[in-house]
């Protein structure tokens, strides 16, 4: 599941007309720092974002910018404070701008109430008008590269600036505002979405977040509604479990998956050789695949340490009859590595990337 993650510098404003003016109104952020040193703080993340801002006195920093705008700056700056400075720093956002009023001062926060305040409200947004899709990336078989074997489905938010939001910075704003069940449920009905517009014929991966869902069974029936209105195959969908490194309780990590399977799903583990604990979750969890982690796959051909954890972790799965995926391939050398010691199948951009992300059946013109 992993991927190459970039986010562009915050803009003024995101869209303008032919003479340059802003097709929305610019509102008016208002951060107090309270002192010198936190006011640098911001003031060099705001620079950074390439964010036109000024100080005023009593170490306010004043921003204009879109409220659109805003989720490429909250929580950066929200984790660049510490936790005393979150709680000391107060902001306000003024959607139409102009100066401070008697009647806005009870608006104001402390800075860790204001940025969850903010997350939710254009995460909520974007629940609410499914500005979700999926982009997939192919699997093939290692032993015949030509031949493809499913594809995984990889969530993107699409803004109403028409930007693209990677997943990482979805779950991240999630979980900072408890929106995590709705997003994971977002998440899988977008990726089966794409597969019947797409009309894939092959297998399909959906990624799960163990951590995001709070009612285990509601989640699975919701998802198999939405499943079986699309007339899919049950033994067609594999649930790639992601976070394996961070399992907590391992009791209802197999309860989640005993669910799964129950239904007729098969399942996943990713990024298998991250860490002790994902190799340890094989006899507990004993998927039907495992993913290799892709930190290992990538110059596995130039490093004997890696070579050797991975082709391990290979001869692991072939002895215990799971069905392994080495993710991560970008080079036809590691290609054929893979392919030698025994790899099921391979995944990566020296096979595939992932597609293009589409919305209502359009490209958005934000996409690079």
């Amino acid at each position: 599941m992993n991927e190459l993650k970039t986010r562009k510098p915050a803009r003024a404003a995101s869209l303008r007309d032919s003479r340059g003016m802003p097709l929305t109104p610019l509102g008016a952020l208002y951060i107090w720092c309270g002192n010198h040193q936190t006011r640098a703080k911001v003031s060099a993340l705001l620079t950074a974002e390439l964010v036109q801002h000024r100080v005023e006195e009593g170490e306010c920093v004043v921003a204009e910018l879109e409220w659109v705008m805003m989720r490429h700056i909250v929580m950066p700056l929200r984790r660049s404070l510490s936790h005393i400075e979150a709680k000391a720093v107060k902001a306000l956002y003024k959607p139409d701008g102009g100066p401070l009023g008697t009647a806005d001062f009870p608006k104001v926060k402390n800075y860790t109430q204001f940025s969850q305040m903010a997350e939710s409200q254009w995460l909520s947004e974007l629940l609410d008008e499914e500005r979700f899709t999926s982009v997939l990336q192919t699997i093939v078989h290692a032993d015949s590269p030509k031949k493809v074997f499913a594809r995984e489905a990889l969530l993107r938010g699409i803004g109403r600036d028409d930007s693209i939001i990677h997943p990482q910075y979805l779950f991240d704003a999630a979980r900072g505002c408890g929106m995590l069940d709705r997003l994971e449920l977002a998440a899988r009905r977008a990726a089966v979405n794409r597969m019947v517009i797409d009309g894939v014929a092959e297998n399909l991966f959906i990624n799960v977040t163990p951590s995001a869902i709070e009612d285990p069974m509601a989640s699975l029936n919701q998802t198999v509604d939405f499943i079986d209105e699309a007339g899919i195959s049950h033994d067609r969908i594999v649930f790639e479990i992601v976070e394996s490194d961070r399992v907590q309780d391992i009791g209802n990590m197999q309860r989640l998956l005993q669910s799964h399977r129950d239904a007729g799903f098969r399942v996943a583990l990713d990024d298998v050789g991250a860490g002790y604990s994902s190799l340890n979750l094989l006899h507990l969890l004993r998927p039907d695949f495992i993913k290799l982690d892709m930190e290992l796959v990538h110059g596995v051909t130039d490093d004997a340490y890696k070579a050797l954890i991975t082709r391990k972790i290979l001869e692991i799965a072939g002895e215990l009859e799971i069905q392994s995926i080495a993710e991560g391939v970008e080079t036809d050398a590691e290609l054929d590595w893979v392919r030698e010691h025994g790899a099921t199948y391979a995944q990566g951009f020296a096979i595939a990337r992932p597609t293009t992300p589409t919305l209502h059946g359009r490209t958005p013109p934000g996409v690079m």
